[in-house]
């Protein structure tokens, strides 16, 4: 017989499992390359993924980050490493409304593990200087990692006049 604790517990694992891993922005897979050979279960690898800002039209955003393979990630019980890279490009005409865009809010997040890690890219917003800035990490339940990485794409007019 189950406890109801047990019974709680495996549905709230179940339901996470079932969520998909990109919560806000749609992201594409661009590449990837094996970092380490395994036996059984797919390779470790590097991914690069890009991400379109959900709010601010013509910026992209590119971020690199690890996955492990092996039976525990070919399952998605790896916890994955912390560490990623960002890089923000102006890809086309950058337009947004101000009103919808807010002086900071996450604008992309992945799962790294089965429960209690995600990777999340945030913007800010420096109206001062005419630039977005992004910043990624990770968090934990508990606690976060301090690993992080940040990237700028200015918007604004650029002075020189001679």
């Amino acid at each position: 017989m189950l406890l109801p604790k047990r019974v709680a517990l495996t549905s709230l694992i179940a339901m996470f499992a079932l969520l998909p891993p990109t919560l806000f922005a749609q992201d594409a897979h661009i590449g990837s390359v094996r970092t380490e050979f395994k036996l059984l279960g797919p390779n470790n690898t590097i991914e690069v993924e890009r991400f379109d800002d959900p709010k601010v039209e013509g910026i992209s955003c590119y971020l690199s980050y690890s996955q492990i393979g092996g039976i525990s990630g070919a399952v998605g019980l790896a916890e994955e490493a912390s560490e990623a890279s960002v890089a923000c490009r102006q890809t086309g005409e950058i337009v947004f409304d101000p009103a919808d865009v807010e002086e900071q809010e996450v604008v992309f997040t992945q799962r790294r593990s089965m429960l209690f890690k995600n990777m999340r890219v945030v913007r800010m917003h420096d109206a001062e200087t005419q630039t977005f800035v992004y910043l990624t990490y990770s968090t934990k339940l508990v606690d976060g990692s301090p690993k992080n990485a940040i990237t700028a794409v200015h918007y604004g007019e650029l002075g020189g006049g001679q």
